[in-house]
């Protein structure tokens, strides 16, 4: 295992993803263009990467609510996404999933995982409109796509004007699909071997909900659910 340790814990590994997309943006800005980036971190891993890099910024942290879908036998292996308002994607694998029963199944329980999550974090969060900004998608590391793929499509409905991927880790092989989703992929380390994102964090705890609204309080300021 030790061999495969490239980051101390997630937080760490946002403040070097944050150096790498701060260097990004103030290309832009060199080129002449007017830049306003907004951070979307996919929960709950995402948020402790994603908050040091909007701090860098100065700009506001979002979320993008997004769950794979699994196979009850195989809970581990995505064979599709789905974000909380139902935008869903499958494995290409899969032609049979919307007639196959136990898969709409799985498919309705990763949406309810989604929405549950949205509504917990919802309040913590500006949801400013990311028409024309530059939206940064972050994740903790990326390990089949199929996540990534579902929030990108949630992003391009917002109508951004780029969304840029990025993420401390992701398979060398995933780069290409990486590059062809987005505008920008920024991936600190591309890994040929991949067992799993966990191996390549010396520390990669379950991230409790209040770790999270911790995430997005540190960068947009205390705030309340009403009522």
């Amino acid at each position: 295992m030790p061999h495969c340790v490239l980051f101390c814990d997630r937080n760490s590994a946002g403040i070097q993803l944050a150096e790498a997309i701060e260097a990004e943006i103030n290309l832009v800005k060199a080129s002449g263009v007017s830049v306003s980036p907004i951070v979307y971190a996919l929960p709950r891993g995402g948020l402790p990467v994603a908050s040091p890099v909007a701090l860098k910024l100065g700009c506001p942290l979002e979320i993008i609510s997004a769950k794979k879908i699994a196979r009850p036998e195989d809970p581990e292996l995505a064979i599709g996404a789905v974000t909380a308002d139902g935008l869903v994607i499958w494995s290409s694998r899969l032609p049979e999933a919307k007639s196959d029963a136990s898969l709409q199944l799985a498919f309705q329980e990763a949406k309810a995982k989604a929405q549950a999550q949205l509504e917990h974090l919802a309040p913590y969060c500006p949801n400013l409109s990311a028409e024309g900004a530059i939206a940064i998608l972050i994740d903790d590391g990326i390990a089949t796509g199929m996540t990534t793929a579902v929030a990108i499509l949630s992003l391009r409905l917002k109508r951004p004007a780029a969304v840029w991927i990025a993420t401390p880790v992701a398979p060398l092989a995933l780069m290409k699909m990486l590059q062809e989703w987005s505008d920008k992929a920024i991936v600190l380390a591309q890994p040929q071997n991949f067992p799993s994102v966990s191996r390549f964090y010396n520390e990669f705890p379950q991230l409790e909900i209040e770790e999270a609204i911790s995430c997005l309080q540190q960068v947009n300021g205390s705030k309340e659910a009403e009522g």
